[in-house]
């Protein structure tokens, strides 16, 4: 049998480590696997350059590379990147933000891009839950105290009556927060202030593992970030192998969530974190035997979401549906 050679790019996850490391491999490929420093640098690799047959995207990056209703990718139902997004939204505590309703007139802060991965995911739900309306916060996008260079390989549109501002390239927005410059900030990393404890800062929803395991057992959705594309060109040329990709992806996280699994019995003494059995027990119990699914029909109202909240604030000029952006010969998974 031919193998197709196959640069594959993702980031050093525990649920791709067995495809990295060659315990799985990919039927039918020859795949080189390629990471970066951070997981940003992959994606403008891939969306500049095309420079990988199969690359992690965050969704919002994603999403934007389409254009009149076509994307030079199609997306793989594989999610190696998700997360509860209460808990991204932080505020200065003398700010008098005490609720989702507090933020109206308030200076936000938001890392990297208006609508980041994990900003249009908590924008989404703050609009959903709490009747929050972006248009009536000012906005500013920047950095923090982690180097990043600024996104500026996909659009970055936002409706016209959203007031939003480019901070200077050596803006840190945590240092901001802190300060009290301004009231709140939305970021999928979480700022220096607030690990090293600072007096001034806290996150809006304190409790934050309660609020967001409410949402879950409510709603069934655990927040999407970021899925895994295919060149348009191999999706329509090499269905079999895009196949094996999918297939292979699914066995690597599912040996990951295995070996966490089977930790348990040891106590999961292998890692320094206390308790951690007892977290995976909780997390079992209200998410089920497999908490981080693979596929469209386990992930369909998370997706749904995400292609919403993308149209709901200005991200995209239609609400995509999920027959629109995933390869056409998985939607059965």
């Amino acid at each position: 049998m031919n193998t197709k050679a196959l640069d594959v790019a993702c980031w050093k996850y525990d649920r791709v480590a067995a495809l990295m490391n060659g315990e799985v491999t990919i039927e039918g490929a020859d795949a080189s696997f390629h990471t970066a420093r951070i997981v940003t640098e992959i994606f403008e690799s891939m969306i500049r350059g095309q420079a990988y047959d199969v690359s992690e995207l965050g969704m919002t990056y994603f999403l934007r590379t389409f254009s009149e209703g076509l994307s030079p990718f199609l997306a793989l139902p594989i999610f190696p990147n998700r997360a509860f997004r209460h808990s991204a939204i932080y505020v200065n505590k003398h700010s008098g933000i005490q609720s989702p309703a507090d933020l109206a007139s308030k200076t936000i802060g938001e890392l990297a891009l208006y609508s980041h991965d994990a900003g249009i995911v908590a924008k989404g739900i703050l609009a959903d839950e709490y009747g929050f309306d972006p248009a009536q916060s000012q906005w500013l996008i920047g950095g923090i105290d982690f180097p990043m260079k600024p996104i500026d390989f996909v659009a970055r549109p936002h409706p016209s009556d959203v007031d939003v501002s480019i901070a200077a390239p050596d803006t840190d927005l945590g240092k901001m927060l802190d300060t009290g410059e301004i009231d709140a900030l939305v970021s999928a990393d979480v700022p220096e202030c607030v690990l090293q404890g600072s007096p001034n800062v806290g996150r809006l929803f304190a409790d934050y593992p309660a609020v967001e395991r409410d949402y879950f057992d409510r709603t069934g959705i655990f927040p999407i970030m970021h899925t895994v594309v295919v060149t348009r060109e191999l999706a329509e040329q090499e269905p079999d192998v895009v196949r094996a990709v999918y297939s292979a992806f699914c066995r690597a996280k599912d040996m990951a969530a295995e070996a966490l699994h089977h930790g348990m019995t040891f106590n999961n003494m292998a890692t320094m974190v206390p308790w951690l059995t007892d977290l995976l027990e909780k997390n079992r119990a209200l998410m089920g035997d497999d908490g981080w699914p693979y596929g469209i029909a386990a992930n369909r109202p998370a997706v749904e979401a995400m292609l919403r909240y993308h149209h709901e604030q200005g991200i995209t000029d239609r609400t995509y549906a999920v027959e629109d952006i995933f390869v056409p010969y998985l939607l059965d998974t």
